[in-house]
């Protein structure tokens, strides 16, 4: 793990080189989808029957291919009761969350007729659920939720099947939120096989949720035949803490966002360098007792920690970085905290780790990452919307734009819709 001074010239300048290193795109994914989804374009079923095949170990045909309904109610009958309970409390925070979300559109009344803007629901949303290293029903329910809040009316969801099966808890996950087209497809060949449809899976209208480097670069390619909530990268959080905060809640939070994968990166900004050696401290003895030590030891080879003169170089560090997770343990930090405008999600205080919004405080988890937070926001009710403006004139209110409209339509050269409208004033 690297620490950078960034009170010393020098150190400051690699830092701000080993951000724009993280940026860079994976080439060699895109190249490796644009394969799947041509295969997928052509050939339909029976490319993503081939697919299934050579990724997932799974003879996948017309018949099995979907899940049936009976595979999700048994999956829901095993689930242990503590599980299910889990989910439903997670469930109902999430759905009062969301429906705050909720846009009902406006009309604006002027001298010359009605304006307003109508917020629909798309009709068609198509739900990736990664299974691979790691199994997330809770990612179910963060996609499931605003989409129904949000009143589409055909949900799919795609899902890896290793072997022929779905991880039954996320069967449990998808029946506590009336999923039921649900289909053993993963990787990019999943998102080409809802973008393009196939003889079994009928296109929707937009695709969400995370995945590995394949998925997003899938996602990338087929934007513009469909709607996607954004380009998934490695998970990260940025950690804000200081002398005086808990050095062990730091460590454990950062294991947390470890754990996911080895690109996941975990980064600490501190005024102290004691406080930075007693986080690697317990960073590095409390990994040994973790069950997936192997990827966080990984994991960490990209975090590094940041050691700043004053705290407030924190706000400009944390904004330039633009992380998915931000998390303000030190006071000066949450004294701050509005001052930190590029984050996917804010977690304010001790006792606000990640890892109650990843699960079930009623925020979602699905977030801009690889700095996009600049510019995107967490997945929500609004991504599973569109808005339709409309405009409805009288015939006195045309007479009042008339003169404007020829002036603006003249110096463009259109002279066609000058006349459209002076045919309606004779």
């Amino acid at each position: 793990m690297k620490i950078f001074r960034y009170y010393d010239i020098n150190e400051k300048k690699a830092l701000e080189k080993y951000i724009k290193s993280a940026e860079s795109g994976n080439k060699s994914a895109l190249k490796t989808a644009m394969t799947v989804i041509e295969a997928v374009k052509k050939n339909g079923d029976k490319a993503v029957f081939s697919f299934c095949r050579k990724f997932d170990k799974f003879k996948a045909n017309t018949n099995n291919l979907k899940v049936k309904e009976s595979e999700i109610n048994s999956a829901f009958k095993k689930a242990p009761k503590i599980l299910l309970s889990a989910l439903k409390q997670a469930k109902a925070n999430l759905e009062k969350y969301h429906l705050k979300q909720m846009d009902k559109g406006f009309t604006l009344t002027t001298s010359y007729g009605r304006l307003g803007m109508n917020v629909l629901p798309i009709a068609s949303a198509g739900l990736y659920i990664p299974g691979g290293k790691a199994v997330y029903p809770s990612s179910v329910l963060m996609n499931v939720i605003p989409a129904k809040i949000a009143g589409v009316s055909r949900i799919v969801m795609c899902t890896p099947a290793v072997n022929g099966k779905v991880n039954p808890v996320i069967l449990a996950a998808a029946k506590i939120c009336g999923v039921t087209e649900i289909y053993k497809i993963g990787g990019a060949q999943a998102i080409a096989a809802m973008a393009y449809g196939t003889e079994t899976v009928k296109p929707v209208d937009k695709i969400t949720g995370p995945g590995n480097a394949f998925v997003s670069a899938a996602k990338q390619l087929v934007f513009g035949k469909v709607g996607i909530d954004s380009l998934a990268g490695p998970s990260e959080v940025l950690i804000v803490a200081g002398n005086g905060d808990n050095a062990d809640f730091v460590a454990a939070d950062m294991l947390a966002q470890a754990e996911h994968d080895e690109d996941a990166r975990s980064i600490l900004v501190t005024d102290s360098m004691i406080f930075a050696g007693r986080v690697m401290f317990s960073l590095f003895r409390e990994r040994n007792f973790l069950t997936r030590k192997d990827i966080i030891t990984e994991s960490l080879k990209n975090s590094f920690i940041v050691v700043v003169d004053n705290l407030r170089d924190a706000v400009k560090i944390s904004n330039q970085i633009a992380p998915e997770h931000l998390e303000l343990i030190a006071k000066k930090a949450i004294t701050d905290a509005k001052k930190y405008t590029n984050a996917g999600a804010v977690f304010i205080g001790a006792d606000t780790p990640v890892a109650l919004g990843d699960y079930i405080a009623g925020t979602n988890h699905v977030l801009p990452t690889n700095g996009s937070a600049r510019f995107s926001s967490p997945l929500g009710v609004y991504d599973f919307t569109k808005r339709q403006s409309t405009l409805d004139v009288s015939r006195k209110g045309i007479k009042k734009l008339a003169a404007g409209l020829k002036t603006l339509a003249t110096a463009e050269g259109l002279d066609a819709h000058a006349g459209s409208v002076e045919k309606r004033l004779k």
